[in-house]
């Protein structure tokens, strides 16, 4: 059973989230701002926070900032789901840390999967930790149990999503992986053309790898993405 954390602020949709959550057998509390919601993440670190945006005091862009520059709430996974659904606030979600985002209103089952979806994912860091081997390719080390890539000399601190990503890139470094594989290696569920989510991520994962004018994610155009694990210098026209 997973400790999930709820902060909206509308009373009957912190409810509905509650009840449909509690029928998949979890244990939910709920907060009814996004300053309350902050203190009982740092004192009870739940499994998964669900974050609404739209919240007065603190909105759930700057609670989701401050969760994820705290390092004792910084790997728990964050769901937001809010009435604002452009792709520019789900951008603007996904660079204050959200590892997903569900738009209001929202199908019941959709939410049941990506919850189901961000926990098995989250589940999956510790049980690779556990792992003696260290994934290596060309000039990168994957370091499951701090959660961290080597990159010829420096270190690098990943998130949970960063790290998924690149442990599947590195999984089938030299290979194209398509936007919808690392949707369904990733976030667990079924390509729904939500490259959005995928260019955000990919990108925070590229400013921590590529510091200087080497690269080594390559986007495939109309492919996806390849991890050239060597290294690469970017040529006029990539990405």
């Amino acid at each position: 059973m997973s400790r999930i954390l709820v902060i909206e602020d509308d009373l009957s949709i912190a409810e509905l989230v509650k009840v449909n959550l509690e029928l998949l057998g979890h244990q939910v509390v709920t907060a009814p701002d996004g300053i309350k919601g902050l203190a009982m993440a740092q004192q009870n670190r739940p499994d998964l926070i669900v974050l609404d945006v739209m919240m007065p005091d603190l909105d759930g862009f700057t609670v989701c900032q401050r969760l994820r520059q705290n390092p004792q709430t910084n790997p728990i996974p964050v769901l937001m789901l809010t009435a604002l659904s452009t792709t520019k606030d789900k951008v603007a979600g996904f660079d204050a840390g959200a590892d997903d985002y569900l738009a209001k209103p929202f199908d019941t089952p959709e939410l049941q999967v990506r919850v189901r979806a961000l926990l098995r994912r989250a589940g999956s860091v510790p049980h690779s930790s556990t792992l003696p081997e260290i994934l290596t390719a060309g000039e990168i080390t994957l370091i499951p149990e701090n959660l961290q890539a080597k990159v010829g000399g420096r270190i690098e601190k990943l998130t949970p999503t960063e790290f998924e990503i690149l442990h599947c890139l590195m999984q089938h470094h030299g290979q194209t992986v398509s936007t919808g594989k690392l949707l369904e290696e990733v976030w667990g569920y079924a390509p729904d053309d939500d490259v959005d989510t995928i260019r955000v991520h990919i990108r925070h994962l590229r400013t921590r790898l590529e510091k200087g004018e080497r690269k080594y994610i390559k986007t495939v155009y109309g492919g996806g993405y390849q991890l050239v694990a060597e290294g690469f210098n970017k040529e006029k026209g990539s990405e």
